[in-house]
């Protein structure tokens, strides 16, 4: 249902009382999730603590570490403006076929003596052909044998129900494949797929009975009516995990030149999406180190986990610089696998 009775009204919106209706089990309605993103910075204080209460609710005031490994990089056939292993990218990064099985173990390996709750094994590619689901079915199950407490993600683009389930089979648990941003806006990152194919995606893995791991880039131009669509819609797809990420703008890519974020936006999207997805995990992804910068701290009074290490090809905040920044904001890393 939609909440009833508060006003939008920026200057008098009451952040506390919207959460307590969130926790409630309304929605925001349109204008307050407007008033959210257009927040007054000196009002933001109010929407962090707001936004912490419905955090806590649920998550309490741990912080799920995770680790990104990129097992195929920089050989993909789509034309997202925004990636650096896209077709169209010049970007210099390095290129190589997927990884051997013996290396997605050891990487996993790696993510556990980090601390990590969940390892991330991401391909870049248009979607896996049968040999490659094959291959990663094999790292899962080698994966699972030795750490059955890891939880197993896979990002490996468009893929099919039947796919999906042979995954699950082996061991994997949640399949991210972000919608990036809303419908409307997505041609203008992206020609050689649609936004729907990406939520035919999403159905695919839930039917398999896996977990769902999507969410969206922001600061590629996009409007406000855009973040907005997209947290609506990880709402109404009820994704059990939403990364949130802050372009990080790579030079050879489309959007090379583009920065317009600050660390209040940034923030404001985190409320956002929070408050809009009150039970599913909300994580801080790329570009939070670049984007947030010295506020980074208060991301997670909205999210309740975050990558480290790095991310495919930007670099990122180790493990023991982020657990002190966790700490330090007075929240706890969940203990790992």
């Amino acid at each position: 249902m939609a909440l009833q009775g508060a006003t939008a009204s920026l200057g008098v919106i009451d952040f506390q009382e919207m959460a307590g209706r969130v926790l409630a089990g309304a929605e925001l309605d349109r204008a307050e999730a407007h008033a959210i993103l257009n927040c007054p910075d000196e009002r933001l204080d109010e929407l962090l603590k707001a936004t912490r209460k419905v955090r806590e609710a649920v998550f309490g005031r741990r912080v799920k570490v995770c680790l990104l490994r990129n097992a195929q990089s920089g050989i993909c056939s789509e034309d997202c403006h925004y990636c650096s292993q896209s077709r169209i990218s010049r970007a210099s990064i390095p290129v190589y076929r997927m990884q051997s099985v013996a290396l997605l173990l050891e990487g996993a390996r790696q993510a556990v003596e980090t601390g990590a709750r969940r390892y991330c094994m991401v391909c870049s590619m248009r979607g896996p052909r049968a040999r490659e689901v094959e291959h990663l079915a094999e790292a899962c199950e080698r994966i699972r044998s030795e750490f059955p407490r890891l939880e197993l993600c896979l990002s490996l683009g468009l893929m099919t129900f039947e796919q999906a389930s042979e995954l699950k089979r082996a061991g994997a648990g949640w399949i991210n494949h972000n919608l990036n941003t809303s419908r409307r806006f997505y041609p203008e990152i992206c020609t050689t797929h649609t936004w729907d194919d990406r939520v035919a995606t999403i159905q695919n893995v839930r039917r398999a009975g896996l977990a769902t791991c999507s969410g969206g880039i922001v600061g590629m131009g996009e409007s406000d009516e855009d973040i907005l669509d997209l947290g609506y819609a990880a709402r109404r797809l009820r994704i059990d995990s939403v990364p949130v990420n802050f372009l990080h703008p790579i030079a050879g890519t489309p959007l090379g030149g583009l920065h317009a974020l600050t660390p209040e936006r940034c923030l404001k999207v985190a409320c956002l999406l929070r408050m809009l997805n009150p039970t599913s995990e909300v994580r801080a992804a790329g570009g939070r180190e670049l984007n947030v910068g010295p506020r980074q701290a208060e991301l997670f009074d909205a999210v309740n986990s975050v990558f480290v290490n790095g991310y495919l090809t930007t670099p990122g905040w180790d493990h023991a610089r982020t657990r002190e920044l966790i700490e330090r904001a007075g929240f706890e890393v969940e203990a790992p696998a």
